[in-house]
C-alpha cells in the first residue's frame, strides 16, 4: 500500500494539522466544563449565600448550523444581590433555573468573587457525573485523532515524512 499518495507534500500535513486542532478544541473544552465544575463547587462550599433578584431575562439564539438553520435559543438570567459585606452585585447566567423577572433566588457565592455567583442548587454529584462525561468524550475523541496519525503515518508517511527532522 505504500506509495499509494505522494509523501511529504502539503497533503501530509492536513492529515495531522486538523486532528490537532481537534484535539486542541477538545482539550479547550474538558478545561472550561472543569474551570466551571470548580467555581461552582467553590461557590456550594463556601458557605455564603444571598437571596437575590431576578432582574432581567433574554433569549440568546445560539447558531448551531446556519447552512441547516439548525440553532438553539439560550435563556440567560440577570440577577442582583448583596453580600454580607454590603456590595451590590450583579451576575449573568446562562441556562440558570427558570426565574422570571422579580422572583427572588437564593444565590451561592464566594467572598473572594461575589460577582461568579450562582443560582444553581448545591448538585456535586450531578456535576461530576457531567464532568466524568466530558472528560470521557474528550478521551477518545484525542485517542481516535491519535490513531488516525499514527495509522496515517504508518500507512502513508512511512518513515521518509519525518526523515528530515532527524
Amino acid at each position: 500500500m505504500r506509495g499509494v499518495m505522494p509523501t511529504g507534500g502539503t497533503m501530509d500535513i492536513v492529515f495531522y494539522v486538523l486532528p490537532g486542532l481537534i484535539i486542541a478544541g477538545a482539550l479547550i473544552v474538558a478545561a472550561r466544563v472543569v474551570g466551571r465544575s470548580l467555581q461552582l463547587r467553590n461557590n456550594w462550599t463556601s458557605g455564603l449565600t444571598a437571596e437575590a433578584r431576578c432582574v432581567r431575562t433574554y433569549t440568546r439564539r445560539v447558531d448551531l448550523d446556519p447552512n441547516v438553520r439548525m440553532a438553539r435559543r439560550m435563556r440567560h438570567y440577570v440577577y442582583e444581590f448583596t453580600t454580607r459585606d454590603g456590595r451590590e452585585i450583579s451576575f449573568e447566567e446562562a441556562n440558570g433555573p427558570g426565574a422570571e423577572v422579580g422572583d427572588s433566588v437564593t444565590v451561592h457565592y464566594t467572598a473572594t468573587r461575589p460577582e461568579r455567583a450562582t443560582a444553581y442548587a448545591p448538585a456535586p454529584g450531578k456535576a461530576l457525573v457531567g464532568i466524568v462525561g466530558v472528560m470521557m468524550f474528550v478521551a477518545v475523541l484525542i485517542a481516535f485523532c491519535v490513531a488516525f496519525m499514527t495509522s496515517y503515518t504508518e500507512v502513508f508517511a512511512g518513515d521518509d515524512l519525518f526523515a528530515g527532522l532527524s
